[in-house]
């Protein structure tokens, strides 16, 4: 009878079901979240025998991993690999502008001449957006990591009118990666064009590349939908290539989700990809929420 309570239960559901367990060895860290320094955030990993890692930007630093030069990004892939560290996720801050010809829906505190100069620059980065791309592309090979970071441009007031130009511009970018062995996972930011899950749904079905995703981050979304089970139930499963957890949806609130029902509804689903902690807390007490978060996440994946 125990056993046969057991097999029934929660926690045994992914493998009856043919998933596979997300546990601590499918949990990846954003190396600017667990430490001030690289070395640091290398040594935090270790301490919790964490394999993973996510790069965005260097910890205690303004520049990013996916724009490095060369020689630094070799001497970099040469210390993960020594610390027996992999690289699960490339996040980038391409796209996260304004779409010439378009007007973000919520106004700027600048003056006519800051915006110029803004949409200026915004236009050049849209401009340079291929480039950029195979910069990126060339990180990613070094580095050892498949999946990169995107995202939709500066949010209008009416997102779904932007799509399609949003989507060609997408399309035109996965094809380029997908040559290089590369996948787009487009990450819901409410900042920007897509946000919600309803809104991954429908950029996907605008991109049905096979070198296009989602990275899908649950509390990004929470201020225009219910992200679990109500926006989770609507994503397109296949197309989850990386998933992101917060701190205050995690052990510090106020934004709490049931994280050992999304782990086992993605096990459920065939989610094969990693759980990135992006702690996220900015009272100063970043490091710490990051080893109260770790505590927490022995208990519900170890």
């Amino acid at each position: 009878m125990l056993r046969r309570r057991f097999l029934l239960s929660p926690l045994a559901a992914p493998s009856l079901f043919g998933g596979s367990r997300i546990d601590l060895s499918r949990l990846s860290l954003l190396t600017d979240e667990v430490g001030k320094t690289h070395a640091e955030a290398v040594a935090f990993a270790r301490q919790y025998g964490i394999g993973w890692l996510e790069l965005r930007r260097v910890p205690g630093e303004s520049r990013t991993y996916a724009y490095m030069e060369e020689p630094k990004l070799r001497e970099l892939a040469a210390d993960l690999k020594a610390n027996g560290l992999k690289v699960s996720f490339l996040n980038t801050p391409m796209l996260k502008f304004q779409l010439p010809g378009t007007e973000p829906a919520r106004g700027r505190t600048e003056t006519p001449e800051q915006k110029t100069k803004r949409e200026e620059r915004e236009k050049q980065q849209f401009d340079n957006r291929l480039a950029d791309l195979r910069k990126v592309i060339r990180a990613a090979h070094i580095l050892g990591v498949r999946d990169i970071r995107v995202f939709t441009f500066t949010r209008v007031a009416e997102p779904e009118s932007v799509f399609p130009r949003v989507a060609q511009v997408l399309d035109e970018m996965a094809a380029i990666a997908s040559k290089e062995g590369i996948r787009l996972l487009v990450e819901n930011e409410g900042s920007c064009n897509v946000a919600t899950s309803a809104e991954l749904k429908r950029i996907c079905e605008l991109v049905p590349r096979k070198g296009f995703g989602i990275n899908w981050d649950p509390v990004n979304g929470m201020s225009r939908e219910k992200p679990f089970p109500d926006g989770y139930a609507l994503l397109p499963k296949k197309r989850i290539g990386n998933v992101q957890m917060k701190a205050r949806a995690l052990v510090i609130g106020p934004d709490f989700l049931d994280w050992p029902a999304i782990l086992q509804a993605l096990a459920r689903d065939g989610y094969k990809g990693k759980v990135g902690l992006e702690t996220h807390v900015f009272d100063g007490t970043l490091i710490e929420k990051s080893h109260l978060c770790l505590k927490k996440l022995r208990e519900i994946m170890g």
